[in-house]
């Protein structure tokens, strides 16, 4: 082949057919993507073993993309309802999907995964490894931390989220510090708590270049996980979360030096007022490396709703230079999501993503926008619920509520500015009364 990685391809001057298909989907040279790869300023996460993959690229210069988290758990452990979610997913667009299974036969369906789904797939292997060895997690030892990764690469996972900052220096940090909410992060408790228990240093930081030859091997991108992500906004920018923010700038550093592609993990909850400022200080101590970003949820009161306070944080984000936006579904902070809570989930996330691109001036992103003005200023229904972002949910309301002219809509009815402004420049009566 030539190549271990695709950023030892790109560093080589090779355009990989990876390359060639995430070029051709962003409307753009495939010669100027090659670059920002061998930069590290976009990775493509296209594991090997995963040969039904529909490849993606993940960068500030490209398209924002989205992530849907699914899995088993104790209370929610029917392969067959997560599988349905999956697949709602990636025919909603979603790019990227999470496996965070929990509980169950997690290796039969991160299999299936990789054998039936075309989206990036990440796993996050501290959560297997409790799972897979079912023993109390201080007899979990360092080495057995990592051959779970290994086997995770081996299954076909695109990208690995990885919670090699919080070592020991950091994790004592936390607790000096005395958050607001701890740590919100599930593999950044698992990881803090094995090494409170055992004493031992973070395996994933002590054998981090061990998990560097794994991912070269395989070609897995690294998702430096935020173990210390603020979890309120009473936390946002805190020391924790600051200080391993510079522990990932340095093992960022550590992966493109193996040809290892790396993205990095973000907030979280934030104010509105921070994300900009926090969006620059990632761009800056991570070397431009494209940031994955959990909302940021803009308000912690907001249970039930948070797919919309994530989607504001995140439209945000994506603006000033976040590149992946984890959705975020009603149902977070209360229960695993439905199928349903997933649809309005990945709707909200895509809604961020495009306001995000309009904004940043992606090409041809505001010509959706003009395409739906275009289709409502002549009242052509039939279009706009094409060119919705969720054309079902746009036709069902409108046939909810059917008006008495095909022309108008029950809002406004003969008074629709739309309707008479046509009729006026058309040289037409305009009959509000009759």
């Amino acid at each position: 082949m030539g190549y271990t990685t695709q950023m030892d391809a790109a560093r080589q001057g090779i355009v990989t057919k990876e390359m060639e298909a995430v070029a051709a989907y962003e409307k753009m040279d495939a010669e100027a993507l090659r670059a920002l790869v061998a930069k590290g300023q976009v990775c493509i996460p296209a594991n090997k073993h995963h040969t039904c993959l529909k490849p993606y690229g993940i960068g500030k210069a490209l398209k924002t993309k989205i992530n849907v988290n699914l899995g088993t758990s104790r209370d929610c452990m029917d392969m067959n309802v997560e599988m349905e979610k999956v697949m709602q997913a990636v025919n909603m667009g979603a790019e990227a999907i999470m496996d965070l299974s929990s509980f169950g036969d997690t290796q039969v369906f991160r299999r299936k995964l990789t054998a039936e789904c075309p989206a990036m797939l990440g796993t996050v292997p501290i959560y297997d490894a409790v799972v897979y060895y079912a023993k109390a997690l201080k007899k979990i030892t360092a080495r057995e931390w990592i051959d779970v990764v290994r086997m995770h690469a081996e299954d076909g996972v695109d990208f690995m989220t990885i919670h090699c900052g919080i070592n020991r220096h950091t994790a004592e940090r936390v607790r000096a510090c005395k958050r607001h909410t701890n740590i919100v992060s599930r593999g950044g408790s698992i990881i803090f708590a094995w090494m409170m228990l055992t004493g031992q240093e973070n395996p994933f930081y002590e054998f981090y270049d061990e998990i560097l030859d794994i991912c070269r091997e395989h070609d897995v991108t690294l998702s430096l996980g935020d173990a210390c992500r603020p979890g309120s906004i009473a936390d946002a920018g805190d020391i924790s979360q600051i200080e391993e923010l510079v522990t990932l700038g340095e093992l960022t550093q550590r992966a493109w030096d193996r040809d290892v592609q790396v993205m990095i993990e973000g907030p979280g909850h934030m104010p509105l007022n921070q994300i900009q400022a926090n969006m620059e200080i990632q761009q800056t101590i991570c070397k431009g490396a494209p940031f994955y970003v959990l909302g940021p949820l803009v308000t912690d009161v907001a249970p039930g709703y948070d797919h919309i306070t994530a989607a504001i944080g995140g439209a945000i984000a994506a603006t000033y230079g976040a590149a992946f936006l984890c959705y975020v579904t009603p149902a977070e902070h209360l229960r695993l999501p439905t199928v349903d809570d997933v649809r309005e989930g990945i709707i909200a996330s895509k809604i961020a993503a495009h306001a995000a691109d309009v904004a940043k001036g992606i090409p041809d992103a505001d010509r959706w926008d003009y395409e739906m003005s275009e289709a409502r200023r002549e009242l052509d229904w039939e279009r706009q619920f094409s060119l919705a972002i969720d054309p079902e949910k746009a036709r069902r309301y409108r046939a909810e509520s059917k008006p008495e002219h095909e022309d108008t809509c029950t809002m406004c009815g003969k008074m629709c500015a739309v309707r008479n402004m046509n009729k006026i420049l058309r040289g037409e009566n305009v009959d509000i009364m009759e």
